[in-house]
């Protein structure tokens, strides 16, 4: 599969004519070829979107809803072959890659409804010959910058509440894993959707660097690293650009003295090594009350070696490759510093050996015991298989818990796992992250904003407010003379 840039509601070569190979990280097999976009390509997408979006906003919401539902209607029909895509180019199991697109086609169905709801305001004033109206307008043309692991979702998650907001949207797709976008972009393309609303240009840091930049877009939206949202806001000053982040995380996991061991290892387990811990929301660092830590511990161990490597289109395989060779060098940095530090291998700890992954970027999943906080693995993400267990004192009350969890610069999800609810929910109302799952080892929900306090970013992704946030209000002030 050759992929092209898609502009002005046709596939189109890149104007630099430069392509990359996409490879498979299990196989290190050729999967296909994509189009890489320049800032050329940038600027031509914006030319066509400027006109699209006054075209678009102007359409009924209920006519917008119509096109994306019916995109959403044929992800699920084609969802084979774009799962298929997806697991070669990124490496997670065929069925999470499913999983992944069927939400995505949820979230579009979502916005197609949420868009219709919005309304306006008839504001008190200070006079009664005079009325205040409020309403929302979308914001024109905005960004989009989508990274490469989980790349169909969160997709969705973007361009899902621009669209149904009336704007028209350029995205910078993930080189690393762009097919399965390509064929989602299709699906988007059949639905109807009209020429120049949506430009997908999978490129480098001169794509991303011409969006964020570009005078021409009124609003950027990236999932990132918290260095490349930086990097973005510095960008995005000069055309005083809304930003909207949702940047990396570092997730503690609260185990206290009377949680259920054997669900709350199960959930921490899954939480840390699920997609090869390349989530933004994975279980970095778990704090356990040493009065049940040697049991957690080994039951976390368990559920790490109880993971089925290898190639995720087999159906018995449950952990897949890394993306990337870069993930598997800062997990081994991770461990090498914690291990100098005191700390000990549980289980995992280097790459898997046989010939079902020589040629992959294949690593164990990796629990650490008896982790001191000034190792770099509690201090950084790892973004790959690697969760660091450090232990409290049994009877440290929820001020002290929480203040242990609150000792990064990030502040995107935290998890509490404990019997008694009060104190559970006592501690999670100290953590200071934008999301905290209480016995439940995830934060996403449709309806419910979705994004990070801190270094981990701003702006909120899902619910309402995920639509709003592509939106800005208007004002209107009349002076009435009957």
């Amino acid at each position: 599969m050759t992929r092209e840039l898609y502009i002005d509601g046709r596939w189109v070569a890149p104007l630099s004519g430069e392509y990359l190979e996409v490879r498979d990280p299990a196989t290190g097999d050729l999967v296909g070829r994509t189009a890489v976009a320049g800032a050329a390509d940038v600027d031509a997408a914006v030319t066509v979107a400027a006109t699209a979006a006054r075209r678009w906003a102007s359409m009924p919401a209920a006519d917008r809803g119509t096109i994306l539902r019916r995109a959403a209607d044929l992800m699920d029909e084609r969802i084979d072959d774009i799962a298929d895509a997806l697991t070669r180019e990124q490496g997670k199991p065929l069925g999470d890659s499913r999983k992944e697109i069927a939400f995505g086609a949820i979230v579009l169905r979502y916005y197609a409804e949420e868009g219709t709801r919005v309304g306006g305001s008839l504001r008190p004033t200070q006079r009664a010959d005079i009325r205040s109206m409020v309403t929302w307008a979308p914001i024109g043309v905005v960004g989009a910058i989508v990274p490469w692991n989980y790349p169909v979702d969160l997709y969705a998650w973007k361009i899902g509440p621009a669209l149904a907001a009336g704007n028209a949207i350029i995205v910078k797709p993930p080189l690393e894993s762009p097919l399965a976008i390509a064929l989602t972009v299709q699906c988007l393309h059949d639905a109807g959707l009209p020429a120049g609303v949506l430009a997908d240009l999978p490129g480098a840091l001169e794509a991303g660097t011409a969006i964020s930049s570009h005078p021409g877009i009124g609003m950027v939206t990236a999932t990132a690293s918290t260095r490349t949202g930086q990097a973005i806001m510095r960008s995005a000053a000069d055309t005083m650009k809304r930003v909207s982040l949702e940047l990396g995380g570092h997730s503690p996991f609260i185990v206290l003295p009377d949680a259920d061991v054997a669900a709350a290892a199960a959930a921490a387990a899954r939480r840390s090594f699920s997609n090869a811990g390349q989530i933004c929301i994975a279980v970095n660092r778990i704090l356990v009350a040493d009065s049940i830590a040697d049991e957690f511990v080994e039951a976390v161990a368990a559920e790490a070696r109880a993971i089925v490597q290898g190639h995720g289109i087999d159906p018995a395989v449950t952990g897949g490759p890394t993306t990337t060779t870069a993930v598997i060098e800062t997990a081994q940095a991770h461990i090498a510093d914690a291990v100098a530090s005191g700390a000990r291998v549980v289980t995992g700890g280097a790459r898997p050996q046989g010939a079902d992954f020589d040629r992959g970027t294949f690593f164990l999943p990796t629990v650490l015991d008896g982790v001191d906080r000034g190792s770099r693995v509690m201090r950084e993400e790892t973004f790959g298989p690697v969760v660091a267990v450090h232990r409290f004192a049994h009877g440290l009350d929820v001020d002290g818990i929480a203040a242990l969890a609150n000792d990064s610069e990030a502040g995107l999800a935290a998890y509490v796992y404990g019997g008694d609810l009060d104190r559970a929910w006592a501690v999670a109302e100290r953590i200071d992250a934008g999301g905290i799952g209480v016995n439940i080892n995830d934060i996403t929900e449709l309806h419910a904003p979705f994004g990070g306090w801190k270094m981990s970013g701003f702006g909120r992704e899902l619910g309402p407010e995920g639509l709003h946030g592509f939106m800005q209000q208007r004002h209107i002030r009349l002076l009435r003379r009957y």
